[in-house]
């Protein structure tokens, strides 16, 4: 069989076989290996398929060699190509961290569940990102959301059965807006293949169904994406879950659902069409809302897993600012926060998670003196922080420096000073940990060099030195977004 003509398809295929055999086996090591395996697999298939993107454009897969729009197709650009790297990179980077810290975290006869439904996660996230098709994307979203509530669950204490509960009741809401939106496309075009639908779109555009179909599918993503003030339920299920689950959720989850507006805005309604529903205005306004409301939620937080959780709300704004210009710069800036906030959070949830195993807690009063402690976890943290200010020599600069070029490209000088007032109030909140960490005492004495087991801290430093390799050399990750965004408004009728 030659598995090239397949590729396509194997990055989904492969993490949702593992998830069963992983149940069938009821061994946590040997589904440890499965998931470790497949994800690393996934990631050299995702790898091989950006590749072949680069060299021969857009690839389309149809299942079971019905041709589109009559069967199910997987289409895979520059975008999906590079989301695939990001979602398939960070769990193949977390889940060696996962042995160590899900031991600590999880009894030994859930060890096996958990490895489970993290591939079911995995794959659902990577189907989202590789299928033309709409209901496709739906189903995939509730794979991935129903294994994300479970790993939520499996938190350490009740508070992350609530948080489970929270996200299941906001997610539930959100899939509901998003099938109807996709219901009512259906009903004007007749079809489900997102390039189909594009050009069937063009003769009933401005009819009401339509419109209500981009009102309904931008809510629910909306609430997935943890828009502002659609977050509620995102600040709990990262800070009660297993410090695995945070850090791969975070890297992960958001940034798919902001892929998936893309995806409907620019290659099924058009710039257009969102343009004259008013959605850019909206978008604004709520973007400038979660920069702002969220950061200050997050400098009077006293639990550093809250903190980083309001902080992503607040990143999420970056994101989706870039969405309301509609234009090739504003796009470019949005894709590469997306891939640059994805592993710099994802980073900072692993060393945190590392600091709440030796430490016992993430509260700021038990992390008091965490730069003796833990030096190499605690500059990790620190250097990661800076990456979220967005300091120069940083990937969160290059994102930053990004949605300013796009702002002065529209002559919007008091967006630049939106930026960069936001910016301070990141540097409020960065430092409450360097205040903790480096100027507090412990409430007992510590022994100093006491770091996390090197497993979990060699995977997170990992990603922390990508966050600040991407902010040297941004050529790779620029490159691929304004490649995307191109791809994306070219697409647009």
């Amino acid at each position: 069989m030659n598995l090239v003509a397949h590729l396509p398809i194997l990055p989904v295929v492969v993490p949702l076989i593992s998830a069963p055999i992983a149940v069938l086996s009821r061994r946590g090591s040997v589904a440890f290996v499965l998931a470790t395996t497949a994800s690393w697999a996934a990631l050299a298939l995702a790898v091989a398929l950006w590749v072949q993107v680069g060299a021969e454009g857009t690839i389309s897969y149809a299942i079971g060699n019905w041709p589109p729009p009559w069967g199910i197709e997987y289409r895979i650009d520059t975008l999906s190509a590079f989301v695939l790297v990001l979602v398939s990179g960070v769990a193949a980077i977390i889940l060696p961290y996962c042995r160590r810290s899900i031991e600590a975290e999880l009894p030994r006869e859930q060890h096996y569940l958990f490895y489970a439904m993290f591939g079911l996660c995995l794959a659902g996230l990577l189907g989202i990102v590789a299928t033309g098709d709409a209901f496709n994307i739906f189903v995939f979203v509730e794979i991935s959301a129903l294994a994300s509530y479970a790993l939520i669950a499996l938190g350490r204490d009740r508070r992350a059965l609530v948080a489970s509960y929270q996200y299941l009741i906001m997610g539930t809401i959100g899939a509901t807006f998003l099938v109807i939106g996709i219901g009512l496309l259906y009903l004007m075009t007749g079809t489900l293949n997102l390039a189909d639908m594009r050009q069937r779109l063009a003769d009933v555009s401005d009819m009401r169904p339509v419109l209500t179909a981009l009102a309904f599918i931008t809510a629910g993503m909306s609430l997935k994406l943890a828009l502002f003030p659609l977050h509620q339920w995102l600040p709990n299920a990262y800070s009660h879950a297993p410090s695995a689950v945070s850090a791969f959720l975070a890297g992960t989850a958001t940034k798919v659902s902001v892929y998936v507006l893309l995806r409907f805005y620019y290659s099924v309604f058009g710039a257009g069409l969102v343009s004259d529903l008013g959605l850019r205005e909206v978008l604004l306004v709520l973007s400038l809302a979660a920069m702002f409301a969220a950061s200050a939620l997050a400098i009077f937080q006293t639990d550093l897993k809250k903190l980083l959780a309001y902080s992503s709300v607040a990143q999420i704004g970056y994101i989706t600012l870039g969405l309301s210009f509609e234009s090739v710069a504003g796009l470019t800036a949005s894709i590469v926060h997306l891939f640059n906030h994805g592993i710099t959070k994802a980073g900072l949830f692993m060393l945190v998670g590392g600091a709440v195993l030796v430490m016992g807690g993430s509260d700021m009063s038990r992390l008091a003196g965490l730069g003796r402690a833990m030096p190499l976890t605690s500059f990790g943290i620190v250097l990661g922080g800076l990456s979220l200010i967005g300091v120069p020599g940083t990937a969160g600069f290059i994102s930053k420096w990004s949605l300013i070029v796009a702002a002065l490209e529209r002559n919007q000088w008091w967006l630049v000073f939106a930026i960069a007032l936001s910016s301070l109030l990141a540097l409020a909140y960065v430092w409450r940990f360097v205040e903790a960490a480096y100027l507090r005492e412990p409430a007992q004495p510590r022994e100093g060099g006491r770091e996390a087991p090197p497993s979990m801290l060699i995977s997170a430093w990992i990603l922390v030195a990508a966050s600040i390799y991407f902010g040297l050399d941004s050529s790779l990750t620029l490159g691929s977004a304004m490649a995307g965004a191109q791809s994306l408004l070219g697409a647009a009728p």
